[in-house]
């Protein structure tokens, strides 16, 4: 973590600190503003709000909104619910994690970096039942996805960032003739 992310976090927990009910808007807060809620925040916000480092802790990995470390490039968190279960959810979650590299079981850190600098993360109902299964990734909601369906997003979002199709920010500017 950074001097720049310690002071965002010191901002952050001193702006809300007086709201009613302040730890939860400062949580948002803090990973909106830096992606993840580190570690060293915990005694910042606990001092501040007159809470236990437990009870902030405990806030945070109660929660599965929050994360605990730097997230990656990427973000692919994939429904685990019945119902996407029910429709083909096992069999996609198995080439997601072969595909990838990484899993989403008990001997895997939160926020590991799978193949293609992507995180790979379970959810539990996207609101998507009766499409399942479903995906969240990069932000986007994604239904009925198939293997096949899954490997072309991620060969889209690969050729997204690729050296090749990033525009250098001077080719931007017209020129003046």
């Amino acid at each position: 973590m950074t001097h720049t992310d310690m002071e965002a976090i010191r901002a952050i927990v001193a702006e809300g600190k007086d709201e009613t009910g302040p730890l939860l808007p400062i949580l948002h807060a803090i990973q909106e503003k830096i992606g993840f809620i580190p570690e060293e925040a915990v005694p910042v916000i606990a001092k501040a709000l007159s809470l236990s480092r437990a009870e902030v802790h405990g806030t945070i990995s109660f929660y599965h909104h929050f994360r605990r470390h730097r997230p990656a490039r990427h973000m692919v968190q994939l429904c685990r619910a019945e119902a996407c279960q029910a429709r083909g959810g096992e069999a996609l979650a198995a080439h997601v994690i072969d595909t990838l590299g990484c899993s989403f079981d008990g001997e895997t850190k939160e926020g590991m970096v799978c193949k293609g600098g992507v995180s790979l993360e379970p959810v539990y109902c996207l609101g998507l039942c009766a499409s399942g299964p479903a995906a969240m990734i990069d932000g986007r909601l994604r239904a009925r996805l198939t293997p096949d369906k899954f490997d072309r997003l991620i060969a889209e979002m690969d050729a997204l960032f690729a050296p090749e199709t990033l525009v250098a920010p001077d080719s931007l500017v017209e020129s003046g003739s």
